[in-house]
């Protein structure tokens, strides 16, 4: 259990937000995930926060599966 919670700390994603536009009281632009240099257009901040959401999410799977196999 204590490994686990170890892992979870540890984990550090880098990201690149670019605001292109301000519009209807939100922002649109992109977000480039440093480490897989992985690309996406967000349309809203909300969208912005879902898409690092997911991609912490699926590190911490990746991080997961590995420290199993090991």
């Amino acid at each position: 259990m204590e490994e686990k919670r170890a892992a979870r700390k540890n984990i550090r994603e880098e990201f690149i937000v670019r605001i292109i536009y301000n519009e209807h009281a939100t922002w649109q632009g992109e977000i480039t995930w440093v480490e897989k240099q992985e690309k996406q257009y967000f349309r809203s901040a909300l969208e912005l926060l879902k898409l690092i959401d997911r991609a912490v999410e699926e590190s911490q799977l990746a991080d997961s599966r590995q420290m199993q196999q090991a």
